[in-house]
């Protein structure tokens, strides 16, 4: 039975639910959640404990928004996991709720046609949002296993936090400051960063891999050969000096460098081979 509190003063009959098969383990929280309709959600403690890594790699992350995740081992391997299906998947949603709320928009609220049109809002995010944490679990998990076959013991992964701020299309107090694209800020805003990186927290630790946060700052823009910074225009960054890569490998290997020696530096080893990964392949 699933409490329902007090309601004006009166506690309110609690709900029975019936359950065919509970998983196994101890049960910590049973929580009743409503998507396009009702689902119990059972928490479980299944006894599992992390693994034993005696493994000494690193490896570091740059998450992005074209690339879910760009990642670089010290063994000289690199891996891209692409994101662009939850790109075309958010600009579909994006587009049908255009199309929905313009429908809407045209009604009286609270008549038939309206609450028509909410439950069709209602359905489109709801099952945008499955779609995206299906594809932010298969990126995350492509990652894991990578990093396990590399002897990754420690990941370190650039902090975006801070990236959605001043998205907004109003007038800035800094009039210098350049005005990012509405679709820009639109892509930025809508950005998952947060939950692909609670995926990726879980995933490694159940591998007794730590997962460290270290500043991204500049990492993407500055050379390590030479220190001059650039901003990158397309996929790969190139220096008048001479050093080029893949603009999200560079990235990756920046943050590594700021793991090992506390600023940008060039590493004594190069990128041997580069996988290229889609969620669902």
């Amino acid at each position: 039975m699933l409490s329902m509190g007090i309601h004006n003063g009166k506690r309110e009959k609690p709900i029975t639910v019936h359950i065919h098969r509970i998983p196994p383990g101890k049960v910590k929280e049973i929580e009743l959640v409503w998507d396009r309709k009702l689902m119990l959600a059972i928490s479980c403690d299944d006894s599992t404990h992390p693994r034993e890594n005696p493994n000494q790699g690193i490896a570091a992350i740059d998450m992005g928004e074209i690339h879910g995740i760009a990642a670089v081992a010290d063994t000289g391997e690199a891996l891209i996991v692409t994101s662009r299906k939850l790109r075309s998947v958010k600009r579909l949603r994006n587009k049908k709720f255009k199309e929905l709320y313009k429908k809407r928009s045209r009604c009286k609220k609270g008549s038939r046609k309206w609450k028509k049109y909410t439950r069709a809002i209602a359905r489109t995010g709801s099952k945008t949002d499955n779609q995206q944490r299906d594809i932010l679990h298969k990126i995350s998990r492509k990652f894991v296993a990578w990093a396990s076959g590399q002897g990754v013991n420690t990941a370190i992964v650039g902090d975006v936090e801070g990236v959605q701020r001043n998205t907004s299309r109003r007038k800035k107090k800094n009039i210098k400051q350049k005005l990012r694209s509405h679709g820009l800020n639109q892509k930025i805003s809508q950005w998952p960063f947060g939950l692909l990186l609670a995926y990726l927290t879980y995933k490694l630790a159940a591998l007794g891999i730590d997962l460290l946060k270290i500043d991204e700052s500049y990492t993407t823009q500055t050379c390590p050969v030479c220190g001059r910074k650039k901003k990158p225009s397309g996929r790969m960054y190139h220096c008048h000096c001479g050093y080029t890569c893949h603009r999200d490998v560079h990235g990756a290997r920046n943050i590594l460098s700021r793991h090992k020696h506390g600023e940008i530096r060039n590493l004594d080893w190069k990128v041997n081979k580069i996988k290229y990964l889609r969620p669902a392949s």
